[in-house]
């Protein structure tokens, strides 16, 4: 429990109604969405990059852990207060301070919600597009610590590919700007993608300056059924290699459309036993033609059926079958670990394959989506957690799910981060050397260990 005295102090910078040491407060700020709780001491909403400035300063001279947090949207309890401590949640900080539609720029708060500035750049035909599943909730600030990504990675990248600049609150206090508005910019080292994906362990993001794209004039989705995975990944393959790039190419093992037929009325053929949800975007006339052309690459890969969306409507409807998944996963058992491997993408049978054989060697459901384009596998292991041993059958299996993604040449995280749930697996992928060269950074950065101590790395 914190001393009263710091809480005065909180309550003295921010304003007393933005501080909270109610009970239910802090449970709201302990969880995220993995599920796991650590409750805080007090909860704090800063207003400003000096409020934070202030905090952290204080924070390091009192010796205090600080955990950052947007929406608490993260899969890997990136922003959960494993330490107690502070919970600062930057959601006071929500405004888009500058659209610049000729340089195509804008420059935002990091509690702005991503679907929101998606919203409000198409609304003057420009285009934010990473997409990740959290966007309707999720904040900006968020997503670039997470680096997140989404279904159009496979074409436009992930969030740091579109991160100019930033403005930090660094763990000792000091308030410093990262690269800038410019499209190119090589002084010093980048401490813009330093940031990117750094898990609010290396600094607290007070302003976020994004390169945008003009809006595509029109987008055609089409859903394509296989009978097996193998088809699908060729055809993913194929479809690259016919110098077509898609905004998305999503596909669904036969695990997961068997979820989807039981737990919805959706009319998913029997012999489908893969499928890909396909999105282009451009031009109108060439979209409609490229659209033709992807359906004529795939057709000999084993091809069920095809269905190419004509109207909005349609397209929803499409898509409605890949939103229906996590609904549907439920069926089969209570509780979900969602973990988000990636492998080149021609390994994605290879890698379905050891999924189900460890699936049946632990006796353990495990359901597999995601972005095919790029090889980024969400696995969901599903428990029932309430049954002895099934949480250890669990673990268990993740490791061999990690083991299998690093052999295949992949990553046991594409969007997800590493947090705390894959802080244990650290080796598995990085060498000691790797590990020791970002501990320094960490100790250089952040001497005290302040700043969301306890992530990424098991001992600081």
């Amino acid at each position: 429990m914190l001393d009263a005295r710091i809480v005065k102090i909180l309550q003295d910078i921010v304003g007393k109604e933005y501080v909270s040491t109610e009970k239910a407060d802090l449970i709201c700020y302990s969880y995220d969405a993995t599920q796991r709780r650590f409750l805080p001491d007090v909860v704090v909403h800063p207003g400003s990059a000096d409020e934070v400035s202030l905090i952290m300063k204080m924070a390091n001279a009192e010796k205090v852990p600080v955990f950052p947090r947007g929406a608490g949207s993260g899969f890997t309890g990136g922003s959960l207060p494993t330490e107690g401590g502070i919970v600062l949640v930057m959601t006071r900080l929500d405004r888009i301070l500058q659209l610049d539609e000729e340089n195509l720029v804008a420059t935002v708060e990091p509690g702005v919600v991503t679907e929101d500035f998606q919203k409000a750049v198409e609304k003057v035909g420009l285009f934010y597009p990473p997409d990740p599943a959290s966007l309707k909730f999720s904040t900006l600030g968020g997503n670039v610590a997470e680096c997140a990504g989404g279904p159009r990675c496979v074409k436009y990248g992930v969030t740091k590919d579109f991160i100019l600049g930033l403005e930090i609150v660094t763990p000792t206090g000091d308030i410093i700007t990262t690269g800038g508005a410019t499209m190119k910019g090589v002084v010093g080292y980048d401490l813009t993608k330093l940031m990117c994906g750094s898990e609010g362990t290396l600094s607290i993001i007070t302003k976020i300056i994004i390169k945008l794209l003009p809006l595509p004039e029109a987008k055609k989705t089409m859903l394509v059924l296989f009978d097996s995975i193998d088809g699908a990944a060729q055809a993913v393959s194929a479809i690259i290699r016919g110098k077509i790039i898609p905004t998305t190419l999503e596909f669904m093992d036969a695990a997961t459309i068997d979820c989807v037929r039981q737990a919805t009325d959706l009319d998913v053929p029997e012999s489908a036993r893969a499928l890909l949800i396909i999105e282009v975007d451009g031009d109108a006339d060439v979209i409609a033609k490229q659209a033709k052309r992807i359906a004529d690459i795939v057709q000999p890969l084993g091809v069920v059926e095809t269905r190419i969306a004509e109207t909005a409507e349609q397209s929803e409807a499409l898509w409605q079958i890949r939103r229906s998944v996590s609904a549907s996963l439920r069926k089969v058992n209570p509780d979900k670990f969602n973990e988000d491997i990636c492998v080149p993408r021609s390994k994605v049978p290879d890698m379905i394959r050891r999924i189900e054989k460890i699936a049946d060697a632990y006796d353990i459901p495990i359901v597999n989506f995601g972005h095919a384009g790029d090889g980024n596998i969400h696995v969901n292991v599903m428990i029932d957690g309430k049954v002895p041993g099934q949480q250890q059958q669990a673990d268990a299996a993740i490791e061999e799910v990690f083991k299998g993604a690093l052999e295949l040449g992949g990553t046991m995280s594409g969007e997800h981060g590493v947090g705390i749930m894959k802080a244990p697996y650290i080796p598995l992928e990085l060498s000691t050397g790797a590990v020791d060269y970002m501990k320094t950074i960490k100790r250089a950065l952040d001497p005290n260990n302040i700043l969301n101590p306890g992530k990424i790395f098991l001992d600081g």
